[in-house]
């Protein structure tokens, strides 16, 4: 087929198409959604007219997406997704009702840490309701992607194609310490000092980013760190020393922390990691453009 498109994709026959990917075959997904087999193949036949390019190979009975398939199936679920958020606001604004700004963020940031950094739009617009959600990092994501949540905030620098992201700020990774630890009394703890210690983490490396990005800082100071995952998920950050024992890398402020049977300490050099916020791609946002430009 040509390579110029007579026409932008209709949302219906998107997601139509979107369902045969997610089922995997044209029956399942004619099934899914309540119309005939020939219905769909129809539709499918005026998307790829609409847009000059072939979605499927058809083999027989069996049927599997092309490149261009595979592209419109991943930009597809954004364009969808973004859709729906524009309807949602529209609907909003017509009933005249102020606009709640939902943010989610991983464990890896606390309640205040997200509110600190939403704070220039909090007070930017004084009519605007804003709900602060703490989601991990897949669910995050997800919620992100659908719409539910509007802004995302973790840890690290995350690659993704299906979102649009940028980083607001970096923090300095600190030390939290159980206060009898060896190495709970000093100012200042070298992070080569940790070589032999338990350090814990909220989740293993490979699931988390940012637990990759502390244990890669380890490995940069010359040892392989000894880690456990911490039992007690969702909590701050600051209190997995009190069920573990061990070391814990925070962003939480200097000084003592969980009525005091925590100590955070700074930790030498300084490690700084970046707060990543993720949105929807092709939606636009007044509160979300104050954050991005402060």
């Amino acid at each position: 087929m040509g390579s110029v498109p007579s026409k932008t994709p209709d949302l219906r026959r998107l997601r139509q198409f979107i369902a045969i990917g997610d089922a995997g075959s044209l029956t399942a997904a004619a099934t899914s959604l309540h119309i005939s087999q020939q219905a769909l193949s129809s539709s499918m036949q005026q998307l790829e007219k609409d847009l000059n390019a072939t979605l499927f190979r058809r083999e027989g009975r069996r049927l599997t997406l092309t490149r261009a398939g595979e592209l419109l199936l991943a930009e597809g679920r954004t364009l969808l997704a973004a859709a729906r958020t524009v309807a949602e606001r529209v609907a909003q604004a017509d009933g005249g009702a102020a606009e709640n700004f939902v943010i989610g963020h991983t464990p890896a940031l606390s309640g205040s840490e997200a509110y600190t950094l939403l704070e220039p739009a909090v007070t930017a617009f004084p009519n605007a309701s804003f709900t602060f959600r703490q989601l991990y990092p897949d669910q995050l994501g997800a919620a992100v992607l659908d719409g539910t949540v509007h802004l995302g905030l973790r840890r690290g620098v995350v690659p993704t194609n299906e979102l649009a992201t940028a980083i607001l700020g970096y923090d300095r990774v600190r030390l939290a310490l159980p206060r009898e630890h060896r190495l709970a009394g000093q100012a200042a703890v070298g992070i080569h000092e940790l070589a032999g210690e338990r350090i814990a983490l909220w989740a293993p490396p490979g699931a988390s980013y940012y637990s990759d990005f502390l244990m890669a800082a380890c490995r940069r100071a010359g040892f392989e760190p000894d880690y456990v995952v911490s039992r007690v998920q969702g909590a701050a950050t600051v209190a997995a020393p009190l069920t573990t024992g061990a070391a814990t890398f925070v962003t939480t402020a200097p000084g003592p922390a969980m009525g005091g049977r925590v100590v955070v300490t700074e930790l030498e050099p300084a490690l700084l990691v970046g707060a990543q916020a993720m949105w929807q791609r092709h939606t636009s946002s007044t509160i979300r453009d104050i954050l991005l430009t402060k």
